[in-house]
């Protein structure tokens, strides 16, 4: 029997939650914290920590594989700074800070930020 694969969609095709993902990560490459809703926030960490323990090999194959979602100046950054500086750590390199709903519509509202 089949098992259903849950992952969360945000009401988005495949190539679409692609996109928002590579944004989100970039935007918290970049300036290493972004405000965005709680859902958004637990899938970008399942996104990106597979992305930062890439960039600490810091391979050929390792920059190849971020040039998929990434441009040159955050590949670099990620590369340079943010890989070497997680190296020797296991895992865990964002941290979620929870905010509260918003004021508009109510949904939850967090911090992620690269620990």
């Amino acid at each position: 029997m089949a098992k259903i694969k849950t992952k969360r969609r945000f009401g988005r095709e495949k190539s679409q939650k692609k996109a928002l993902m590579a944004s989100l990560s970039r935007n918290l490459i970049l300036n290493e914290r972004i405000k965005t809703t709680e859902t958004k926030a637990k899938e970008l960490k399942t996104f990106l920590e597979p992305l930062i323990t890439k960039a600490g090999k810091d391979s050929v194959s390792a920059s190849r594989k971020l040039e998929k979602y990434f441009d040159k100046e955050t590949i670099k950054k990620l590369v340079e700074e943010i890989g070497p500086k997680y190296k020797e750590r296991p895992g865990g390199y964002t941290r979620i800070i929870k905010l509260g709903p918003r004021k508009s519509d109510g949904a939850k509202e967090v911090f992620i930020e690269l620990v």
